[in-house]
Parts: C-alpha cells; sequence; structure tokens
C-alpha cells in the first residue's frame, strides 16, 4: 500500500484535507499526517496543505526541524508526486511579498503577490466558486475545464515560466489556479472543500504518475 505524507506543520486546513484524502483513498493508501523527517522522506507522495500568511507558514514549515530536507529528498530527489494547496502551492515559489519579502522553496520559480483589481466593486480576499480558464491537458487539470471550484485568499502565485502555469481563474483580473512542473503541482482553490471537482483531483493525484 502506498504511504501519503500530508504535511503537518500547524496549518489551518490539516484536518479537512486529511478528512478528504482518506475518503478518496478508500483504503488504497494510507495517509499519515506528520512532520517527521524520516516519514517524510520515504512517503511515496507528499502533500502541503496551508491557510494564512506566507511569512507565517514558511517559519512554521522551517520550524519543523528537517522537514524541508524530508520533503526535497521525496520530491526533488527521488521524484515522488507533489501536491502544494493554498499556501502550500505558494511556497513553491521563489519568495512571497507579503508583509515584505520572504523567501520560499523556489521549486517553481516566481513570486507571490497580492491580487491587483483595476474595478473596486471587486472584492479581495477572493472567497467563492470558480470556473478555471485555460487548463491544460495535464492528467491532474484537464478534467477540471468543466465544473467550479472554491477559493479563499488575498494573494497568489506568479511563475517566472508561464508553462508553469496549468489553469488559471478571473478575478479583478486573471491569475494562476493550478501550477504543475515535472512531479510537483500545487492548486490555489481547496479541493477539500470543491466537493466532487476537488475530490475527484485528490483521487486523480494518488494515481498520477508523472
Amino acid at each position: 500500500m502506498q504511504r501519503l505524507a500530508l504535511i503537518d506543520y500547524g496549518s489551518g486546513n490539516l484536518r479537512s484535507a486529511e478528512k478528504a484524502l482518506v475518503k478518496v483513498a478508500d483504503g488504497q493508501a494510507e495517509i499519515l499526517v506528520t512532520s517527521d523527517p524520516e516519514t517524510i522522506a520515504r512517503a511515496d507522495r507528499v502533500v502541503l496543505p496551508g491557510v494564512g500568511a506566507f511569512a507565517a507558514c514558511m517559519a512554521a514549515l522551517q520550524a519543523r526541524d528537517g522537514a524541508i530536507e524530508a520533503m526535497s529528498e521525496a520530491v526533488r530527489t527521488k521524484g515522488r508526486p507533489f501536491l502544494g494547496v493554498c499556501v502550500g502551492m505558494q511556497l513553491l515559489a521563489t519568495r512571497g511579498l507579503e508583509f515584505g519579502e520572504t523567501a520560499g522553496l523556489d521549486w517553481i520559480p516566481g513570486d507571490v503577490r497580492k491580487l491587483e483589481r483595476a474595478d473596486p466593486s471587486i472584492k479581495v480576499p477572493h472567497m467563492g466558486w470558480n470556473s478555471l480558464l485555460g487548463v491544460s491537458d495535464h492528467p491532474l487539470f484537464a478534467p477540471l475545464a468543466k465544473g467550479e471550484v472554491y477559493f479563499t485568499h488575498s494573494f497568489a502565485i506568479f511563475p517566472d515560466d508561464p508553462a508553469d502555469v496549468a489553469a488559471s481563474v478571473e478575478h479583478g483580473g486573471r491569475f494562476p489556479a493550478a501550477v504543475a512542473r515535472g512531479n510537483v503541482a500545487g492548486v490555489q482553490f481547496h479541493p477539500e472543500k470543491s466537493q466532487k471537482p476537488g475530490l475527484a483531483l485528490l483521487a486523480r493525484f494518488l494515481e498520477w504518475r508523472p
């Protein structure tokens, strides 16, 4: 049975992410909520959740001794599939520009910036259901060209390489909603709150062979 490491670093959506993953795994994968470096390094798949400010989440992840190094071993060295969710996706960037500049993991080069809006009637934070635009043929995301997913955020990742953008969304302007590079993928929306489309995405992640 494959083992999935769901990284525990005090993220606000950890339990809902765990519940959703357990549901779609249906006993075919072991979901391990952990910050233990050995467990992470040996995992077959890694999911990094996240809710809150970029700097606070990065600091919390760094405070889990050896967790980032273990993630890098599993994902960057061994090529295990990785999924970042919301701020867990944003941490893939080179830097975050929330409350100053904070270095990220730099797995997908780019910046995390506050959403800009030309129309003052558009509210930020962006909260609610949206359809995705420009969805790529990536096996994780192609089925999301139909249906809507749930967002709640004020910042988004902007990769240096447009090829890293797997889907976008419109809210006062167009910005990335999903990214992918090799065995690394991330989503700005919350699969665990996106009902059927979100659960289907998590199920595909458990089967993904990048």
